[in-house]
């Protein structure tokens, strides 16, 4: 496996559930680890908790749903990070619900959280990663592929995303950046309805994930030697049929 201290992560959505999960993981490899997320207390937290750790770890408060929370998130990360090595692009936002009961801006802002601050933060990314590689790492959702009713907004977001993902690709990696997907099942966040207590039951019955299975999922994809590319890699529940 690829040794990963010392290594500049930057973790776009990196405040809460995987992110947070993720952010922990990569610093107890000794990585420099710099996070964002939209609620400034919940950063403190996340940071306070690494700290707490031994970890280096840094963030900003950001919205990056829109362009100036993104410009925050990159001027941020180079100050505090230097280069950035990897970027995780885990941001987003649940949207569940008919159509109908969302309004238009409830719907371009799943929009802009879920799939076109990945573009924004592959954009930004790629600049700073052409001249000596790369690789970013983009969370998805198994709702790509499945078609829940009643989350066409969502299902539309991480579609786009799946899309975005494989065509990148194919810019990216004669400039030495790699590019992988990673679809999640079913996690126990704060995105999902479940209760506390009924996210740990259906854990327990193998029937949702952990933040950490996807922490080392992507932990995983980011320890390949430069030889090897794992482009897409979907990770459920052991019980979740679909």
């Amino acid at each position: 496996m690829e040794a990963l201290e010392g290594k500049g992560v930057l973790i776009a959505g990196g405040t809460t559930g995987v992110g947070r999960a993720t952010a922990l993981m990569f610093a107890a490899q000794g990585c420099r680890v710099f996070v964002c997320g939209r609620d400034p207390q919940r950063l403190a937290e996340a940071i306070e908790t690494g700290r707490q750790q031994g970890a280096e770890i840094g963030g900003v408060a950001a919205d990056i749903g829109k362009v100036e929370g993104v410009e925050a998130l990159f001027k941020g990360a180079e100050e505090w990070l230097g280069e950035i090595d990897i970027a995780i692009l885990n941001a987003g936002l649940g949207a569940h619900g008919e159509l109908t009961t969302m309004s238009h801006e409830e719907c371009r802002e799943v929009v802009n959280v879920n799939l076109l601050s990945y573009i924004a933060c592959s954009l930004e990314s790629i600049k700073r990663m052409r001249e000596r590689g790369g690789q970013i790492i983009m969370t998805g959702s198994m709702s790509a592929a499945v078609f829940d009713k009643n989350a066409a907004v969502y299902t539309a977001t991480k579609a786009g995303v799946r899309g975005f993902a494989r065509s990148l690709r194919k810019e990216a990696n004669p400039l030495g950046i790699r590019v992988c997907l990673i679809e999640p099942g079913s996690i126990a966040t704060d995105m999902v309805d479940e209760t506390e207590e009924e996210q740990r039951a259906m854990q327990a019955t193998f029937r949702m994930l952990h933040a950490d299975d996807v922490a080392r999922a992507i932990l995983f994809v980011a320890s390949q030697p430069k030889r090897s590319d794992v482009i897409e890699l979907q990770v459920r529940p052991h019980l979740q049929v679909v």
